[in-house]
């Protein structure tokens, strides 16, 4: 029997048609079938102000966020690149999610792509950083980078079969990565 695991996926872009949303929907489609990828969306996250958090503890979209992430075996995280970064609205997010230790042991793997031909590796390389730092278990390979993410997409479909294929094997990995590091 295969044991069912419960993963919490974040793209960090706010965008309708993104493709980091089509790149994480992929995942959900290629994953074993004992992984349930569950999609988080992250508009109604405030900006953090620790203010808040002491004085009137945590917004309620960022506790159901946090109560996503806590139920979680695991979290998948779908980046795009800003100015060779990570984008503001998933640094934001894990910021929210972070506190009180919540991501700490928490096994984690990133994605991401770009219209260009470095398939945001910095921004996953700054991610990788945060995940670290935060104390996830961080899925050390394979990566996930795609270059011209774009046109790899038709009708809000990911159609190329070679990154559906790497997709395919680091959801297995990370299944795999999971279950090793359960409780």
């Amino acid at each position: 029997m295969t044991e069912t695991i419960q993963i919490l996926g974040l793209v960090g872009s706010l965008r309708r048609s993104s493709i980091h949303k089509v790149l994480l929907e992929a995942a959900q489609q290629v994953a074993p079938q004992a992984m349930h990828i569950t999609i988080f969306p992250l508009h109604d996250i405030p900006l953090y102000n620790n203010d808040v958090e002491v004085t009137e503890g945590f917004p309620p979209a960022v506790q159901v966020l946090r109560d996503a992430a806590a139920q979680a075996d695991g979290i998948i995280l779908a980046t795009p690149e800003y100015n060779g970064s990570v984008p503001g609205v998933l640094k934001n997010s894990i910021d929210w999610a972070s506190r009180k230790g919540l991501l700490a042991k928490k096994p984690v793997v990133t994605m991401g792509g770009s219209p260009g031909a470095l398939g945001a590796t910095k921004a996953q390389e700054h991610l990788r950083q945060i995940c670290l730092h935060l104390g996830m278990y961080l899925l050390p390979k394979p990566t996930i980078a795609v270059p011209k993410l774009p046109e790899k997409i038709v009708d809000g479909q990911l159609t190329d079969e070679l990154t559906r294929k790497f997709l395919q094997e680091q959801m297995e990995q990370f299944y795999h990565w999971v279950m090793r590091l359960r409780p």
